[in-house]
C-alpha cells in the first residue's frame, strides 16, 4: 500500500454474516462505523475534502439484516509525516556530574530508534520546575492497513451486542457460506458447552452476535490485508439469500452498493429500505390508513434485504374484538400492519413486508393469512373469556397480585387509590361515587386473560370489559384514562373522573414508593416517579384544577396509617415536585429568572402559574422593570435586617416628613388597592403593570430618604412603609429575581 504520493479514496468494510438481531440492527452498524472512522480519524487517514460544506459527511453506514459495512470517504492510503517533540530525559538523569551522557540517555535514545543522536541535537529546555532533553523530529506516516486492523479489531471487541452467540470456525471455511461450510454449529457464548480447549486442532473458537462468514475490505480498488474473526480481508461479497446465486465481486469501494442493488438484489441502507417500505405501505393501502408505528418500520427495515408488500386479508368476523387487540397481535407477533378506514376503524386487511419480490405472490399471501388466522381465534377466544366475569368480581383477585412486598397487594393499592379519589373529587367538582367506583375497577384487568397475554393493554381492555358490565361511561374511560399522561406530550384524561383517578394513582404510587425509601437516585428510577410527578404537575396546571400540592400528598400518606414500614415523604415530595416544575416550566420556554421569580415563594398551587409567569415575562418587558426589580430586591434586603417586631402594622402618615416619602405613601395609596383588584380577578399581567406607576416615586424614595434614621420613631415608620411597598409588589412573583 505504500506510495509516493498517498492516494486519498474510498475505504469500505464488510462484515458478511448469519440474521443479525433486527431491534440492535442500527445500533450495531452505528457503531462498527463510527469506531473505525473514528480510529481513522485519529490517525489522521481521512482527509477534508475542498468543499463549502463545513462538516461534510465522513461515512456512509450500510447495515442489512446479514451485513454490517461502511464506506469512510477521503480516506489516505498512508497519513502524512508529523513533526514530533517528545521529551527524552530530565537533564538531571541524562547527564552526570561532569556533563557526560548516561547509559540511561544512551538507552532511551535507542528505544525511541535513534540511537546516534548526540546532546549537542537535543533541545535543553524548562519542563515545570526543572530542565529536560527534548528531541524534534519527523515522523513518516501510518500506512492504512496497520490502522485498519487495529481500529478493525478494537471496534469489533466494543460493539454492543445484546447477546453474544459462540461457534466454531474450521480451515478453509471462511469463504463458503452454508451447508458444508464449517461454519460449526452456534450456541450461545454464556452456555456450558466444551468449546475451546477440547476444539480440534486448528478450530478458532469465536464470540460475535452471529457467525460471521466473510470480511471484504477495499480502499478504492485495492485489497486491504487485514483479517477479523480468523477471516482474511476478501473483494467479494453474496447477495440476496434467495434471489441472487453466487458471489459479486467489487470492483471498487465506491460501486459498493450500486452492486448489491443491481446483482445482489439487496438494498443495503437501512434508511433506503425503510424509505421504500413507507412508499408502498401507502401504495398498497389504497383509500385506507397504515398503522406503522415507527419502531415496527424499523424493525421490519431490518428484517428484509429486498422489501416487498403484498395485501392480505382476515375474516371481518374477527372485527368483533376490540381493535387495539388485534392490531396489536398483528404487530407483535407477526410484524404485519393493520390497516383502518378514514374514521380509524379496523379493515379486515392487513399488509406484510416479505423478502421475497415475485410476479406470483399467491403463495406468500396465503401463507401469511393462514398464520394470523390462529392467532386472531386466540384473541377472540380470551375477550369472549373475559367478558363472562365482571370486571367488579374481580376486584378480590387482586388480592392475590403483589404490588410490593412492603406496600402489600394490589387490592390493598386499590383500597388507597379509592380513598385518596374520594377525597380529591369534590374538591374539583367531579361526581365521589364515579370517583371512587373508577379508582376502585381500575386495575381489576390485571387479572384478565387478555392483559396476561397483552400487558400493554391494561386500561383499555378495563374500558372495553367496563362498557360491556354496563358501568357509567366515565367510570369506564377511567380504566384507560389513569394510565395518562403514559409520556412526555401524552394526552391527559378527558374525562373529570378519569383525572381524579389518575391523580390519585399517581399521587399513591409516589407517596408509597418514596415513603419506603426507593427515591429515584440519578439516572435509576424503576418506579418512573420522574413520570408520575410530572404527569400530576401536568394534569393540575394545564386543566387548571384548584389543588394544593401539599394537602394531596398529606391525605395520600394518610392511607397508609396501617403500614409502618413508610416513612412520612410529604416535604421530600414537595421539593421534588418543584424541581420537576422547574424543569418543566424552562422546557416550555420560560427563563430561569421568570421561573424563580413565580417559585420563590415555594407555591403549593399550580392552576393559575402560567398565568403568572406571563405576567413576569409581560412586566420584563417594560422600561420600567430593571428599577423595580432591583428596588425590590434592596427593599427585600433592608427588611430582612431590621427587626420585624420593631415594624409597625401600618404607616403613620403623621411621620411621613419629607416629600418623597409622602409622595410614595400617596402613589402607594392609589396603586395597591389597583393592583390587588387585578391579582384576585387573576388579571397578573395588569398586576404587575400597574406597579410600573411607582418607578418614580420609589426612586425619589431611596434617592432622598434616609431609611435608618436616627429618630427610632421615624426608622420604624419607613420601615414599615417599605413593608407595605414590599407586599403589592411581590404579590404576584418575586420580581426581585429578575434583577441582574
Amino acid at each position: 500500500m505504500s506510495q509516493t504520493v498517498p492516494l486519498c479514496r474510498t475505504l469500505l468494510v464488510e462484515l458478511l454474516t448469519e440474521e443479525l438481531p433486527p431491534k440492535a440492527l442500527a445500533r450495531l452498524a452505528e457503531a462498527f462505523a463510527g469506531g473505525l472512522a473514528s480510529r481513522l480519524a485519529a490517525a489522521d487517514l481521512i482527509e477534508a475534502p475542498a468543499t463549502a460544506d463545513p462538516a461534510p459527511a465522513t461515512c456512509t453506514i450500510y447495515a442489512t439484516p446479514r451485513r454490517l459495512a461502511v464506506a469512510i470517504h477521503n480516506v489516505r492510503s498512508v497519513s502524512p509525516a508529523r513533526q514530533v517533540r517528545q521529551k527524552v530525559l530530565p537533564v538531571s538523569v541524562a547527564l552526570d556530574a561532569n556533563g557526560q551522557p548516561t547509559a540511561p540517555l544512551a538507552k532511551k535514545l535507542a528505544a525511541l530508534g535513534f540511537p546516534d543522536i548526540g546532546v549537542d541535537e537535543l533541545e535543553r529546555a524548562p519542563d515545570g520546575k526543572t530542565e529536560a532533553f527534548f528531541l524534534s523530529h519527523t515522523a513518516p506516516g501510518r500506512h492504512l492497513a496497520d490502522v485498519l486492523q487495529a481500529a478493525l479489531t478494537d471496534t469489533l471487541a466494543r460493539l454492543p451486542v445484546p447477546k453474544m452467540m459462540r461457534y466454531q470456525r474450521y480451515p478453509h471455511a471462511s469463504q463458503r457460506v452454508g451447508p458444508g461450510s464449517g461454519a460449526g454449529v452456534a450456541t450461545d457464548a454464556g452456555a456450558n458447552t466444551a468449546v475451546g480447549s477440547t476444539a480440534p486442532a486448528g478450530v478458532q473458537t469465536v464470540d460475535f452476535a452471529r457467525p460471521v462468514h466473510r470480511l471484504l475490505a477495499l480502499h478504492g480498488a485495492d485489497l486491504v490485508p487485514v483479517s477479523a474473526f480468523g477471516l482474511p480481508a476478501g473483494r467479494a461479497t453474496l447477495g440476496h439469500r434467495f434471489m441472487s446465486s453466487g458471489e459479486i465481486a467489487i470492483d471498487t469501494a465506491d460501486h459498493y452498493a450500486a452492486l448489491l442493488e443491481q446483482r445482489g438484489r439487496v438494498i443495503a441502507s437501512q434508511d433506503e429500505r425503510r424509505a421504500s417500505i413507507e412508499r408502498q405501505l401507502l401504495a398498497a393501502a389504497g383509500a385506507d390508513r397504515v398503522v406503522m408505528p415507527a419502531a415496527l418500520v424499523d424493525e421490519v427495515s431490518a428484517l428484509v434485504e429486498w422489501p416487498k408488500v403484498y395485501a392480505c386479508s382476515f375474516d371481518a368476523a374477527f372485527l368483533e374484538v376490540p381493535q387495539e387487540c388485534l392490531i396489536l397481535t398483528m404487530q407483535t407477533n407477526q410484524k404485519y400492519f393493520a390497516l383502518t378506514d378514514a374514521d380509524g376503524r379496523l379493515r379486515p386487511r392487513f399488509l406484510v413486508v416479505s423478502n421475497i419480490d415475485t410476479a406470483t405472490p399467491a403463495d406468500i399471501i396465503e401463507g401469511n393469512e393462514r398464520v394470523i388466522r390462529p392467532r386472531l381465534a386466540d384473541a377472540r377466544f380470551f375477550f369472549r373469556q373475559d367478558k363472562k366475569k365482571p370486571l367488579a368480581e374481580r376486584v378480590s383477585q387482586l388480592g392475590a397480585v403483589v404490588y410490593h412486598n412492603k406496600l402489600g397487594s394490589q387490592l390493598q393499592r386499590t383500597q388507597r387509590v379509592v380513598a385518596i379519589a374520594e377525597a380529591i373529587a369534590p374538591r374539583v367538582g367531579a361526581d365521589v361515587a364515579r370517583a371512587a367506583r373508577g379508582a376502585l375497577l381500575a386495575k381489576a384487568d390485571l387479572t384478565t386473560d387478555m392483559v396476561g397475554e397483552f400487558p400493554e393493554l391494561q386500561g383499555t381492555m378495563g374500558t372495553y370489559y367496563a362498557r360491556h358490565d354496563g358501568e357509567a361511561d366515565e367510570v369506564a374511560l377511567a380504566c384507560s384514562e389513569h394510565y395518562r399522561p403514559r409520556f412526555s406530550g401524552d394526552a391527559l384524561p378527558a374525562t373529570l373522573t378519569g383525572t381524579v383517578v389518575a391523580l390519585a394513582d399517581k399521587l399513591e404510587t409516589l407517596v408509597g414508593i418514596w415513603g419506603i425509601g426507593l427515591a429515584p437516585t440519578g439516572e435509576k428510577d424503576p418506579f418512573a416517579l420522574r413520570r408520575h410527578a410530572l404527569g400530576v404537575l401536568r394534569i393540575l396546571i394545564e386543566k387548571a384544577l384548584p389543588l394544593d400540592l401539599l394537602q394531596l400528598l398529606q391525605v395520600s400518606y394518610a392511607q397508609f396509617a396501617t403500614l409502618p414500614a413508610v416513612s412520612d415523604p410529604v416535604d421530600a415530595l414537595r421539593v421534588f415536585f418543584l424541581d420537576r416544575l422547574r424543569a418543566q416550566l424552562r422546557e416550555r420556554g420560560y427563563s430561569a429568572n421568570e421561573v424563580e421569580a413565580v417559585l420563590a415563594e415555594q407555591p403549593t398551587r399550580f392552576d393559575d402559574i402560567i398565568g403568572r409567569l406571563d405576567a413576569v415575562r409581560a412586566f420584563a418587558a417594560l422600561p420600567e422593570a430593571d428599577a423595580l426589580a432591583a428596588a425590590n430586591k434592596r427593599i427585600g434586603n433592608i427588611l430582612k435586617k431590621a427587626d420585624a417586631a420593631a415594624i409597625p402594622a401600618s404607616v403613620d402618615a403623621a411621620r411621613l416628613v419629607e416629600p418623597a416619602e409622602q409622595a410614595l405613601f400617596a402613589d402607594l395609596q392609589r396603586v395597591a388597592p389597583l393592583a390587588q383588584a387585578h391579582r384576585d380577578a387573576g388579571r397578573y399581567a395588569e398586576a404587575l403593570s400597574a406597579l410600573a406607576g411607582l418607578r418614580g416615586s420609589v426612586d425619589a424614595f431611596f434617592n432622598d430618604v434616609m431609611v435608618n434614621a436616627e429618630d427610632a420613631a421615624l426608622r420604624a415608620n419607613r420601615l414599615a412603609l417599605l413593608a407595605q411597598l414590599h407586599r403589592p409588589m411581590n404579590a404576584v412573583a418575586d420580581i426581585s429575581k429578575l434583577a441582574s
